[in-house]
């Protein structure tokens, strides 16, 4: 691979917490190194449309406790055309850029590995999304500030449910994948955590929280990912009402999971990705995605990222019914 003297950055699909963190890293990283650095703003659309900025020291300070992406992002279906790409490639080569560094989920790395085939752009890619769901790493940047955003908000919606006797059944984010529904569940203390990788079962879910009655629970959580194959939280709810007659109330807390300043845990883990993405890069190596098992930093093969599914732990699902008693 050519020396690197230009990275371009760009992060896509949904923000999460600590994408910032990142991109600090990744700048003041290449400079560290003698890199330049280009910022393409709102992702791939911004690397159609030539929207990019030179980055210094300066255009990263004050950004670490900054949720959300400075670079700003986007989903761009142009951009999954050849045509759309091939104007991208043009602004690369505008800008004398080198090599990229995408911050993002499942589809920016689909996107970064066919600029690479068609074009040879060296690639590397940072896992950012608050799903937990990539596979390569064991945590993605913004998980754990949203697994700690919903706790605070099961937390107190524990309150006011024992206050009126009520379930409260609490929807997270999680379309295709529990990650975020299991680890807030556990740590919340919910009767019962519904995911879309097993079946719900809502006689079972019922059964459950009768019992809890009969055991003296004047209240209950049950926490919902959205994606969940019984249906949406309001849905799952009235079939259990229609089943017990417990009155209920539902809270999807969408996404004020995204916002807010990161944890500690991933401002950390998103500087080590950001740093070790340009220093990989410098080496030559690239068509990867950075990631951390076991707190070691490690490298994927971009199509390894689609081609295998991240498993959630189910037996979480059992400790939470377990300590539920």
């Amino acid at each position: 691979m050519a020396k690197i003297n230009r990275i371009g950055i760009l992060t896509s699909g949904g923000d999460s917490p600590g994408m910032n963190a990142c991109i600090r890293a990744i700048v003041r990283t290449a400079i560290y190194h003698g890199v330049k650095v280009t910022g393409i703003i709102r992702g791939y659309a911004g690397l159609i449309n030539g929207d990019m900025i030179e980055m210094d020291v300066g255009s990263v300070s004050n950004i670490i406790q900054r949720g959300g992406t400075i670079l700003k992002t986007a989903r761009s279906e142009e951009f999954k055309t050849q045509e759309g790409r091939a104007k991208a490639y043009e602004n690369i080569k505008k800008w004398e850029i080198d090599a990229l560094i995408t911050i993002g989920g499942d589809g920016t790395y689909r996107g970064a590995s066919d600029l690479n085939r068609e074009y040879g752009v060296p690639i590397i890619g940072i896992p950012g999304t608050i799903d937990n769901d990539i596979y390569g790493t064991d945590y993605t940047i913004g998980y754990d500030t949203a697994i700690n955003i919903a706790l605070d908000a099961v937390d107190r919606i524990r309150d006011t449910a024992a206050s009126h006797d009520r379930i409260f059944f609490v929807e997270v984010m999680g379309r295709n994948s529990g990650f975020i529904a299991l680890d807030v569940g556990v740590a919340g203390g919910a009767e019962a955590i519904l995911v879309p990788e097993t079946i719900t079962d809502v006689d079972k879910l019922c059964d459950t929280l009768v019992k809890g009655r009969k055991r003296g629970k004047h209240s209950s959580i049950v926490i919902v990912a959205e994606g969940d194959e019984t249906g949406n939280s309001y849905e799952i709810a009235q079939k259990v009402k229609d089943r017990t007659g417990f009155d209920y109330r539902v809270t999807i807390l969408g996404h004020i999971q995204r916002g807010g300043s990161p944890t500690a845990r991933d401002r950390i883990l998103a500087s080590k990705l950001g740093l070790s993405a340009v220093e990989f890069l410098i080496d030559g190596v690239s068509n990867v995605m950075i990631g951390e098992i076991n707190g070691e930093v490690v490298t994927t093969k971009l199509e390894m990222i689609w081609s295998n599914k991240k498993e959630i732990d189910t037996r979480l699902c059992r400790l939470a019914e377990i300590l539920s008693i």
